[in-house]
């Protein structure tokens, strides 16, 4: 479909924005074939960079929306343009960095290429071209007083985007190392959506944004570093580039796919468990977990609850099993001391006679390693964690959720504080 655009509301070195007459509060992001290094002062037309940077950055994009995280954008509209939430962006470039390199040793001498930062380094700078992006400190960005779309920028926003930094850089590092590639530093711009006030991950991630080293190796950079080393600018040297941002293109894809897909099975002792077992599924179903629902006791059918243990550890799908059994849990240690895959307890506790039923979850014989969990949400989280040290996606629903459950008791308290001025 045809979008009717209204005014352009921006021109940068690579993108224009304009306004979507049908879409209000949404704008078209359309990215250009241009290349550009050091402010412009070097730049170049790249036949199809548009596409490629397009292309990638919606990838990343959904990668990050889809762990839960809040950006601006919405849709994919086109080879080369996207729609997003209409923002007014935030004048700082936040760069995140794991391993030092680039400008960050001309700043820190002494610094050898390759140290590692854990945590993570964070540092931002102001966009100013006519001053070549001066590196700010937190203290000029909170005395700037900045007021954009109705919010003003003090501690709580300030917080809030170092926080979302990080978390972003994390789920991205993780994501690429399962192309066996190490994410060395990364920048990002934040923006106020218009429409709701919120801060959110704006602009665009693309090859422009990052270092991305395969097998951790400088010499392999697929980034537009490459560009900016170039010795000269031929056409043989350009189609090396371009071919390296399609190969990031290409491989970027790859990041929205499952690598290892685990599920959950519960065990209930009856289906009066049914209520608690469900909650359990559906906390499943937010990280995107598989979760199968059986009736099995192993007090009064034993050779049964065995039975069903051997059909899910005879298929080869990684398996976390949750026992659910009220008054004396027999299930939970019968299948921890018959299953070498991992075992959660979720009782239901009752008011009358809970406090010692629950004993039968805690007081294991030796040789057991069942874990006990009595909310059924944290239960399926534990099992998201597991599944997680492996399945980048599932992780990465972790980390934004963590991130999501800070940010909302900082706005609480922001909230609480203008109250009680």
């Amino acid at each position: 479909c045809v979008l009717k655009l209204g005014q352009k509301l921006n021109e940068g070195k690579t993108k224009q924005i304009f306004e979507l007459v049908d879409e209000p509060g949404h704008v078209l992001v359309q990215s250009k074939d241009q290349i550009t290094a050091g402010n412009a002062v070097r730049k170049d037309q790249m036949e199809g960079k548009a596409a490629i940077a397009n292309r990638t950055t919606s990838c990343v994009f959904k990668l990050l929306q889809e762990a839960g995280i809040k950006t601006a954008f919405v849709r994919q509209q086109s080879e080369t343009a996207f729609v997003a939430a209409h923002c007014e962006m935030i004048p700082i470039e936040w760069v995140c960095r794991r391993v030092a390199t680039g400008s960050f040793l001309k700043r820190n001498p002494g610094v050898k290429e390759g140290y590692r930062f854990s945590p993570l380094k964070m540092e931002m700078f102001f966009k100013d071209d006519a001053n070549n992006d001066p590196q700010w400190s937190e203290e000029q960005l909170l005395e700037t007083k900045f007021s954009l779309a109705g919010l003003n920028i003090g501690r709580c926003e300030v917080d809030i985007m170092n926080r979302s930094t990080v978390a972003i850089f994390e789920v991205l590092e993780r994501a690429w190392a399962t192309q066996n590639c190490t994410l060395v530093d990364m920048k990002i711009e934040f923006g106020v959506n218009v429409r709701t006030k919120e801060i959110v991950l704006a602009d665009v991630i693309d090859n422009d944004s990052w270092r991305l080293w395969p097998a951790g190796d400088r010499s392999q950079q697929k980034d537009k570093q490459v560009y900016r080393d170039l010795k000269e600018v031929t056409p043989e040297a350009m189609q090396m580039v371009k071919k390296n941002f399609e190969w990031v293109s290409e491989r970027v894809k790859l990041l929205l796919e499952p690598k290892a897909c685990g599920r959950v099975v519960v065990l209930m002792g009856s289906t009066s468990d049914l209520a608690h077992c469900e909650k359990i599924r559906k906390a499943c179903g937010s990280y995107g977990i598989h979760c199968v629902l059986r009736v099995t006791s192993a007090h009064k059918g034993p050779d049964e609850t065995l039975r069903i243990k051997a059909e899910y550890e005879g298929d080869g799908v990684p398996t976390v099993f949750v026992a659910v059994a009220g008054r004396s849990n027999g299930l939970g240690p019968v299948m921890s001391g018959n299953t070498a895959y991992p075992v959660i307890n979720c009782p239901p506790i009752t008011p009358d006679w809970g406090a010692q039923d629950i004993w039968s979850s805690l007081r294991m014989p030796s040789g057991l390693g069942c874990s006990t969990v009595f909310s059924p949400d944290a239960a399926a989280q534990f099992a998201a964690q597991i599944f997680g040290l492996s399945d980048h996606l599932v992780w990465s629903k972790l980390r934004a959720s963590m991130l999501n459950t800070w940010l909302s008791l900082k706005q609480a308290d922001k909230k609480l504080q203008a109250c009680s001025l």
